[in-house]
């Protein structure tokens, strides 16, 4: 187990505030060796302002551009590898159109644009926004890889460490830990000779490294004045077999994901991480991202999993639809079909998704990928089976899913 990203949460104000970042930077000096002294490797560092609609006085590109360009000159220094501008907001919506350009003009900025929350419904100009920022990326790149710095959401709070979804609120700095765990759940469900073994074979080891990633990060956060917002043990994957959510999936007993007992896999996965304690925040689901994910990407390229499949393992608690390869030629009125599918599921199921999804320019359905990128493992082009929406849906409502009562 790793931890992927030590995520720090604050307002860097505009123009931005030297000091903000100066002490940003000191914390993350003290708190990477604190972690690493106890056996874990910090892959990343990343910093996360608010939405910057709220934060610039204009959301022209210029300006947008100006102030990501800046952040990430003076964050970087100080050991933040990335940063996330927070996401493009309904109520600013020419903040969508900048999301391109930014992403273009800087080389590790993250942005996302929501698309639906709790309070606000769905809002259809935004899901057709995200599919044109989508659009506009996929050629900035022979492999498609501008879209790995945008992200889609649906129904995410502040405070979650994984990019591109994460962002700020208002208040105090405040940093959490996204874990790179799917070794865990391997390791637990290989070793099980019953359900029952391999459900508490797993709650015992997230429950035992959260109790000494906790203590660490309550010191930090006393010593600093800032909040620990928690852990998000999604246990995010790496490409590798025996760090693969796929593989843990098929240690359970389902065949092939992809096939049926997948959902149930998911869902019991996913329901064992629900039943740990340890501070939770972000999604702390499963997540199932194909192109990072050995088994995913193989079983994809095998034809046996689409992108149908994931959305329905989203609805037991997955963190929604993530590097996901698309054919180069998917237009944005297909791409909006499938993020309204997500957006529905993340109100009427009142939880967190998000959607990163990858045209490749030039690749069509089938054709395999040919990525030379040491996080992700080569599977096939996805069929994206959508067309453009019609009628009621291809107007510009916003429009509200109550969650199902129980």
């Amino acid at each position: 187990m790793n931890i992927r990203s030590i995520t720090y949460f604050d307002n860097p104000n505009y123009p931005i505030a030297a000091q903000t970042l100066k002490n940003a930077g000191n914390f993350l000096q003290d708190a990477q060796p604190a972690f690493e002294k106890a056996g874990y490797g910090v892959q990343t560092a990343r910093f996360a302002t608010p939405p910057f609609p709220r934060l610039l006085p204009n959301c022209k590109s210029e300006t947008v551009i100006s102030f990501a360009q800046a952040l990430e000159a003076a964050s970087a220094p100080l050991g933040f590898a990335y940063t996330s501008i927070g996401p493009a907001l309904p109520e600013f919506p020419q903040s969508y159109a900048a999301i391109p350009k930014v992403i273009a003009q800087t080389e590790n900025v993250f942005a996302s644009g929501v698309m639906a929350d709790a309070e606000m419904g769905i809002s259809l100009p935004s899901v057709r926004a995200c599919a044109q920022v989508i659009h506009a990326l996929a050629p900035l790149d022979p492999n498609g890889f501008a879209n790995l710095y945008f992200a889609a959401l649906g129904n995410v709070p502040p405070g979650a460490p994984f990019f591109p979804a994460a962002y700020h609120a208002k208040g105090k700095p405040t940093f959490a830990l996204a874990i790179e765990g799917a070794d865990l759940a391997v390791e637990a469900f290989t070793q099980a000779n019953s359900l029952a073994s391999a459900r508490q074979n797993l709650i015992n080891s997230l429950e035992s490294h959260a109790k000494i990633l906790g203590d660490i990060a309550r010191k930090l956060a006393g010593d600093w004045g800032v909040s620990f917002g928690g852990i998000d043990y999604s246990l995010a994957p790496f490409p590798d077999e025996a760090l693969s959510l796929g593989t843990a999936l098929e240690r359970l007993g389902v065949p092939l994901v992809g096939r049926h007992s997948s959902l149930a896999g998911a869902a019991f996965l996913a329901n064992t991480i629900d039943r740990a304690q340890f501070p939770r925040t972000g999604f702390s689901g499963l997540m199932l991202p194909v192109l990072e994910d050995a088994t995913l990407a193989a079983r994809a390229d095998e034809g046996i999993l689409s992108i149908k499949d994931l959305l329905l393992y989203s609805a037991v608690c997955g963190t929604g639809l993530d590097t996901v390869p698309l054919p180069g030629d998917t237009t944005p009125e297909q791409l909006m079909a499938v993020l309204l599918d997500l957006a529905a599921l993340s109100v009427r199921l009142d939880k967190p998704l998000t959607a990163r999804l990858m045209p490749i320019p030039g690749k069509k359905a089938g054709e395999r990928t040919n990525f030379d990128f040491p996080f992700f493992a080569n599977s096939r082009v996805l069929a994206v089976e959508a067309e453009p929406l019609q009628r009621l849906f291809a107007g510009g409502e916003t429009f509200m899913l109550q969650p199902r009562n129980r």
